[in-house]
């Protein structure tokens, strides 16, 4: 009797799992040439080529130009009257280890116990069937840079493409940074008074700044040593790191703290990254004379500083250009779920950057921070085809409609759980 509940049970989860999954599959390597014709293209890298020509073949950007004489037997996709782009880049989330928040533990594995873990790879935990995966993809997001949660060293981030049947399907680049994370070295500016720790939080925090300081100065001795009595993982970790093979993405928003990680690239001569970066336009000079990059966290949010104006977030972009210094944007936001990265873009386009100057916050900016600009970023002859084509202005989230999209050449599917939600209630009630 038990044996037959169990075979019940498992039919029943069986079934159940498959009416779950969404008819939506990785596409297959891409066959053949592909032309895209007649749009408006638009390169990433200042340049605009009004009713141009893509030819794309093994994956690759064959030719990009206003006059290509075209090939027998290519797919023609005819772009007229639309706009065409790189895809766009998220350069810091926990897409694909983070589905459900704190809601479901059981979906989430992004953060480790401990404070010191800079073996850990994220990518191995990366979950190529999350739901929201399709949703970014049918906003143009094509390339994502996802990051291991945690308290101090947290773990090493890789860049995945999301058109994938597994974690190893989806690398395009593994273990590109080292993330590492600076106390707030001052009390929450929102915290209330009420109940508030005693402890003295900047005191509290310097101490944790100095340990990690000194891990990392164990860690070089150590890799130093010729013959090594035993073999410590954590050291490991770290070589590529002071070998120039990774960056360091530190994670700061205040001023106290971004003066740590511009500390942290002199001390260690280490190629740095600035994440957060809310008070980056405090020193933009500095940041520049250091050759260290930002990633802006979203800026639909308030300002970090209670004294900040309240349009900071926005007007912050367009001063880090103004100084020279290479950032990219971003979205953290929790409600969006990262789909309205290209929206943000398109509001700093309105505090101080030109549209082209916006584009390239989310494409070849981000290639340049992460280290991929060599393969994808912009539309150039022989990058990754990782192209996306748009019925009204990408930044414009009143008129930006995504109809096509390739990564590596293969045009991808579309199609997510929101839309067929959508299509399904639009046939409940007769809706056209």
């Amino acid at each position: 009797m038990l044996k037959k509940f169990i075979i019940l049970a498992l039919i029943i989860a069986a079934g159940t799992g498959l009416q779950a999954q969404d008819n939506v599959y990785p596409a297959g390597p891409q066959k053949g040439t592909i032309i895209i014709k007649n749009g408006n293209i638009y390169t990433a890298n200042g340049n605009v080529i009004n009713n141009g020509v893509i030819v794309i073949k093994d994956g690759k950007i064959a030719e990009v130009g206003s006059a290509i004489q075209e090939e027998a037997g290519a797919t023609l996709i005819d772009a007229k009257g639309k706009n065409v782009y790189p895809g766009l880049i998220l350069p810091n989330t926990d897409l694909g280890i983070s589905e459900i928040g704190s809601g479901v533990r059981g979906s989430n594995d992004y953060f480790e116990l401990g404070e010191y873990n800079p073996s850990v790879r994220s990518v191995v935990a990366y979950n190529t069937d999350s739901k929201i995966i399709n949703t970014l993809r049918a906003n143009g997001i094509l390339l994502a840079c996802v990051v291991p949660q945690g308290r101090l060293v947290t773990g090493t981030s890789s860049i995945v493409q999301l058109d994938a049947w597994t974690w190893q399907d989806a690398i395009y680049k593994a273990d590109n940074g080292l993330h590492i994370n600076i106390p707030l070295l001052m009390r929450s500016p929102r915290r209330s008074l009420r109940g508030a720790d005693a402890s003295d939080p900047v005191k509290t925090g310097i101490q944790t700044v100095e340990e990690i300081e000194s891990f990392f100065l164990q860690a070089q001795a150590y890799l130093k040593q010729a013959k090594k009595e035993d073999h410590n993982l954590k050291f490991e970790a770290l070589r590529p790191l002071f070998e120039k093979k990774q960056k360091l993405f530190v994670h700061a928003d205040i001023a106290r703290q971004i003066l740590v990680a511009v500390d942290f690239a002199k001390k260690f001569n280490i190629d740095v990254v600035l994440v957060g970066g809310s008070d980056s336009y405090l020193f933009a000079d500095l940041l520049k004379q250091n050759n260290i990059a930002v990633i802006l966290n979203s800026m639909h949010s308030l300002p970090t500083m209670q004294d900040d104006d309240i349009d900071q977030p926005y007007k912050t972009p367009g001063i880090l250009q103004k100084a020279g210094v290479l950032f990219a944007i971003n979205d953290n936001s929790d409600n969006a779920r990262y789909r309205n990265l290209d929206f943000n873009a398109g509001t700093a386009a309105g505090f101080g950057l030109t549209r082209e100057q916006a584009l390239a916050a989310i494409t070849i900016n981000p290639a340049r921070i992460l280290g991929i600009d060599q393969q994808t970023g912009s539309i150039e002859k022989g990058k990754d085809a990782n192209i996306i084509i748009c019925e009204g202005d990408v930044l414009d989230m009143r008129t930006s409609i995504v109809t096509d999209a390739f990564i590596q050449g293969r045009k991808i599917n579309l199609d997510n759980k929101q839309q067929q939600l959508y299509e399904r209630y639009k046939h409940r009630y007769s809706i056209n």
